[in-house]
Protein backbone atom coordinates (compact mmCIF):
# COMPACT_ATOMS: atom_id res chain seq x y z
CA UNK A 1 0.00 0.00 0.00
CA UNK A 2 1.16 3.52 -0.75
CA UNK A 3 -0.19 6.65 0.47
CA UNK A 4 1.17 10.04 1.42
CA UNK A 5 2.81 9.87 5.00
CA UNK A 6 3.42 13.76 4.97
CA UNK A 7 4.92 16.91 3.35
CA UNK A 8 8.18 18.13 4.35
CA UNK A 9 8.60 22.07 4.64
CA UNK A 10 12.19 23.37 5.04
CA UNK A 11 12.36 26.28 6.95
CA UNK A 12 15.13 28.65 8.41
CA UNK A 13 13.30 27.95 12.14
CA UNK A 14 10.78 25.37 12.37
CA UNK A 15 9.69 26.76 16.13
CA UNK A 16 8.69 30.37 14.26
CA UNK A 17 7.33 28.46 10.92
CA UNK A 18 5.27 26.08 13.66
CA UNK A 19 3.11 29.01 14.83
CA UNK A 20 1.38 28.69 11.15
CA UNK A 21 0.70 25.48 11.67
CA UNK A 22 -0.96 25.64 15.33
CA UNK A 23 -3.44 28.09 13.92
CA UNK A 24 -4.83 25.50 12.05
CA UNK A 25 -5.09 22.74 14.23
CA UNK A 26 -2.04 21.01 13.78
CA UNK A 27 -0.60 20.00 17.04
CA UNK A 28 3.12 18.99 17.37
CA UNK A 29 4.81 16.51 18.27
CA UNK A 30 8.52 15.79 19.29
CA UNK A 31 11.50 17.59 18.10
CA UNK A 32 14.11 14.85 16.52
CA UNK A 33 17.25 15.41 15.20
CA UNK A 34 18.61 13.73 12.06
CA UNK A 35 22.22 14.35 11.88
CA UNK A 36 22.69 11.53 8.76
CA UNK A 37 20.68 14.26 6.94
CA UNK A 38 22.20 17.42 8.90
CA UNK A 39 18.33 18.08 9.73
CA UNK A 40 16.48 19.41 13.05
CA UNK A 41 12.84 17.92 12.67
CA UNK A 42 9.07 18.25 14.13
CA UNK A 43 6.48 16.86 12.85
CA UNK A 44 2.82 18.28 13.13
CA UNK A 45 0.06 16.05 13.54
CA UNK A 46 -3.95 16.89 12.68
CA UNK A 47 -6.33 15.46 15.02
CA UNK A 48 -8.48 13.05 13.69
CA UNK A 49 -6.78 12.85 10.57
CA UNK A 50 -3.53 10.97 9.36
CA UNK A 51 -2.60 13.97 7.55
CA UNK A 52 1.02 14.68 9.05
CA UNK A 53 3.62 18.09 8.13
CA UNK A 54 7.23 17.46 8.82
CA UNK A 55 9.21 21.15 9.64
CA UNK A 56 12.93 20.65 8.94
CA UNK A 57 15.13 23.15 10.11
CA UNK A 58 18.91 22.56 8.45
CA UNK A 59 21.58 21.95 11.10
CA UNK A 60 23.75 23.78 9.09
CA UNK A 61 24.33 25.96 5.31
CA UNK A 62 26.39 22.29 4.26
CA UNK A 63 23.25 20.11 4.75
CA UNK A 64 20.92 18.78 2.10
CA UNK A 65 18.13 21.14 3.80
CA UNK A 66 20.14 24.05 3.95
CA UNK A 67 21.52 24.10 0.49
CA UNK A 68 17.38 24.02 -0.27
CA UNK A 69 16.86 27.28 1.62
CA UNK A 70 20.06 28.61 -0.12
CA UNK A 71 18.89 27.78 -3.28
CA UNK A 72 15.00 28.15 -3.15
CA UNK A 73 14.23 29.59 0.08
CA UNK A 74 12.02 27.87 2.31
CA UNK A 75 8.89 26.14 1.29
CA UNK A 76 7.88 22.42 0.31
CA UNK A 77 10.97 20.28 0.32
CA UNK A 78 9.61 16.88 -0.36
CA UNK A 79 7.16 14.65 -0.37
CA UNK A 80 6.85 12.00 1.95
CA UNK A 81 4.93 7.97 0.31
CA UNK A 82 4.44 5.52 2.44
CA UNK A 83 5.43 2.27 1.55
CA UNK A 84 5.18 -1.05 3.45
CA UNK A 85 8.38 -2.97 1.62
CA UNK A 86 11.15 -0.22 1.14
CA UNK A 87 13.27 -2.39 -0.40
CA UNK A 88 11.03 -4.17 -2.93
CA UNK A 89 10.05 -0.13 -3.30
CA UNK A 90 13.45 0.78 -4.97
CA UNK A 91 14.22 -2.63 -6.64
CA UNK A 92 11.00 -1.98 -8.48
CA UNK A 93 11.63 1.77 -9.41
CA UNK A 94 14.89 1.33 -10.25
CA UNK A 95 14.02 -1.49 -12.60
CA UNK A 96 11.69 0.58 -14.00
CA UNK A 97 15.02 3.07 -14.62
CA UNK A 98 13.82 5.59 -12.12
CA UNK A 99 16.96 7.65 -10.39
CA UNK A 100 17.25 7.29 -6.98
CA UNK A 101 18.89 9.25 -4.49
CA UNK A 102 19.69 6.50 -2.10
CA UNK A 103 19.55 2.79 -3.42
CA UNK A 104 20.13 1.52 0.17
CA UNK A 105 17.38 2.81 2.76
CA UNK A 106 18.80 4.62 6.16
CA UNK A 107 17.43 5.70 8.76
CA UNK A 108 14.56 8.47 9.61
CA UNK A 109 12.74 9.55 12.73
CA UNK A 110 10.71 7.30 14.87
CA UNK A 111 12.51 4.00 13.81
CA UNK A 112 11.08 4.29 10.17
CA UNK A 113 12.98 3.79 6.97
CA UNK A 114 13.78 6.18 4.46
CA UNK A 115 14.99 6.70 0.83
CA UNK A 116 14.91 9.65 -1.86
CA UNK A 117 13.96 8.95 -5.39
CA UNK A 118 15.96 11.96 -7.36
CA UNK A 119 13.30 14.68 -8.66
CA UNK A 120 14.42 14.25 -12.52
CA UNK A 121 12.51 11.17 -11.96
CA UNK A 122 9.65 12.33 -10.59
CA UNK A 123 8.29 15.47 -12.54
CA UNK A 124 10.53 17.84 -10.38
CA UNK A 125 9.61 16.78 -6.99
CA UNK A 126 11.82 15.12 -4.27
CA UNK A 127 10.18 11.96 -3.12
CA UNK A 128 11.16 10.11 -0.44
CA UNK A 129 9.95 7.01 0.39
CA UNK A 130 8.83 6.07 3.88
CA UNK A 131 8.66 2.88 6.19
CA UNK A 132 6.92 3.38 9.32
CA UNK A 133 7.43 0.95 12.33
CA UNK A 134 3.92 1.23 13.50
Amino acid sequence: MSAVDHVGIASESIDSAMDFWKILGFRPSQTHVNNEQGVRIKMLESPGSTTRIELLEPLGPDTPVGRFISSRGAGIQQLAIRVDDIEGSIAQLVESGVRMVDESPTNGTDGSRIAFVHPSSAGGVLVELVERVD
